[in-house]
């Protein structure tokens, strides 16, 4: 599986690895509460790993949603609110936070997920084998338990993002049995004790799981069963969903139209979606600035917009999409289409000719890569498309040190800032280090949310992180979903995808 196009690499694939379908009628009875919603079959991309805390893929959180469940979660605001944990507390100066659990809950093999089993959780994250999640908890000196639903985090340094950031795959608890009896099972046979129960899987097929009567939520799951499936392809998309095979998916703007011909629903989302540029600023010739700034100068983002996704998105110069928190209106049009601009960065580069460059691709047929490639070339810099590797995760061997991506956004503003800036941050292909960001995402972490000066505080995060480092941002763009009439209680997230309330007649 190409774990790029499992983020969203390509457009159209990347559009239909978000895709949501359903198969099969309703059935009559469910276990718990709620029910009686039907089976709903998600064409999605399978996860990378059924593990949260080795998962290494971004949108690998929309799969491992459906098995597990944090002390929190996102609301359709993108705000953490109680999960598993009913409440929490910090103490005076933002060190510690107390989490306190909903009595009498248990992971699906019957494990009591109480105090003891959100400990043991932490210290994997932070300490594990292996664990892609250990620099997110590195903050975490100490975690200790009072009873069974008392919790506390012990922090190195005042941190008001613990709420948000665990609400995630960082956040996703495991059982302890399962995890201590074979770690490396959760892979293909994860143990949680999210909404649903996984009953079958078949690696680059399929995942089949059923209502877990025992979630903490259970009364709002209408579902009694899910299916999770690949993608199919954009060009039959459509299809599937009137042959009945989908009820529901992701598709790429090019097919509204046809969509609706088709008589289904389409809601478009606002997420924290945005295609990148991601840029290994320690390889020639990207590791002189100037060139980085001649290459966005280059682009123009509202034709990207306009001929590659048939304008549906939004012109973008960070990661964060407009009226999010993080997201900072100086940066609007920072490096402005300016070819004369991009030709005089170049000569003050070094490169008055021009200079030759490989832009990596997850598909050769990419529309946007080849309207990159054009708008490239009109300035002297002739570029090269190539295909990835299959299954290459350039995030972890960073051979590819420029190369079109997206970035699907995090639970906590200051934990998508350092994925992208971090100096051990996933998207920092060139594992540099930025004091000024760093400065910068202290003072955030140290700001109580409810701050007057909160929101000033992650702007300025963010505008230090794009000013100082190379990642290149293109467009932010929307989930768009299409869908028969008879799924119902769709709700716009935008992040992680819920199905609380979903049924299928």
């Amino acid at each position: 599986m190409n774990t790029r196009r499992s983020l969203g690499a390509t457009m159209g694939a990347a559009m239909l690895a978000l895709a949501a379908a359903c198969g099969g009628s309703a059935t009559a009875s469910s276990g718990g509460t709620g029910g009686a919603g039907g089976t709903l079959t998600w064409g999605w991309g399978l996860p990378s790993t059924w593990d949260p805390a080795t998962s290494a893929i971004g949108n690998d959180t929309h799969a491992l949603a459906l098995t597990y469940a944090a002390l929190t979660k996102l609301d359709v605001k993108g705000t953490a609110v109680p999960a598993l944990a009913k409440s929490w507390k910090y103490n005076s100066d933002g060190t510690q936070v107390t989490f306190t659990l909903r009595p009498g809950l248990k992971f699906s093999d019957g494990t009591p997920l109480d105090a003891e089993a959100v400990k043991y959780n932490i210290l994997r994250g932070r300490d594990g084998k292996g664990s892609n999640i250990a620099d997110q908890l590195a903050e975490v000196k100490d975690v200790t338990v009072a009873g069974t639903t008392s919790v506390t985090l012990v922090l190195d340094k005042p941190d008001y993002q613990i709420p948000a950031l665990l609400a995630g795959k960082t956040g996703d608890l495991v059982s302890p049995t399962a995890a201590k009896k074979n770690a490396a099972g959760l892979a293909t046979k994860p143990v949680g004790a999210g909404p649903f129960i996984l009953t079958d899987y078949v690696p680059d097929s399929h995942a089949e799981l059923k209502k877990n009567p025992n979630y903490w939520d259970a009364k709002d799951i209408k579902l009694d069963k899910f299916v999770l499936k690949e993608a199919p392809d954009p060009s039959v998309a459509v299809a599937g969903l009137q042959s009945g095979q989908y009820d529901m998916a992701t598709i790429p703007p090019s097919q509204i139209q046809a969509a609706k011909a088709a008589g289904l629903k389409i809601e478009a989302n606002t997420t924290f979606n945005v295609r990148t540029l991601d840029v290994n600023g320690t390889v020639a010739p990207f590791n002189n600035p100037k060139v980085m700034q001649a290459i966005s100068h280059a682009i123009n983002r509202k034709e990207l917009v306009k001929t590659a996704f048939f304008g549906q998105g939004e012109p973008d110069w960070q990661p964060f999409p407009k009226g999010y928190v993080g997201y900072d209106p100086s940066l609007d049009n920072l490096y402005s289409y300016d070819p004369g601009k991009a030709k005089q960065l170049l000569a003050e580069a070094g490169h008055p000719d021009g200079l030759k460059i490989t832009l990596w691709v997850a598909d050769a047929g990419d529309a946007l890569a080849e309207v990159l490639q054009k708008q490239l070339n009109a300035v002297g810099i002739k570029v090269t498309l190539k295909v990835e590797q299959p299954g290459i995760n350039n995030y972890l061997t960073r051979q590819y040190p420029l190369a079109l991506d997206s970035f699907s956004g995090r639970e906590s503003p200051v934990q998508a800032l350092t994925v992208l800036f971090g100096q051990k941050g996933l998207m920092n292909l060139g594992k540099t280090k930025s004091g000024t960001f760093d400065n910068a995402l202290n003072v955030v972490r140290a700001t109580p949310l409810d701050s007057p000066k909160y929101a000033a505080a992650i702007q300025a995060a963010t505008a230090a992180g794009v000013k100082s480092m190379p990642n290149t941002f293109l467009f932010s763009w929307k989930r768009i979903f299409a869908y028969k009439p008879n799924v119902s209680g769709l709700q716009p997230w935008v992040d992680t995808q819920r199905w609380e309330g979903v049924a299928v007649k």
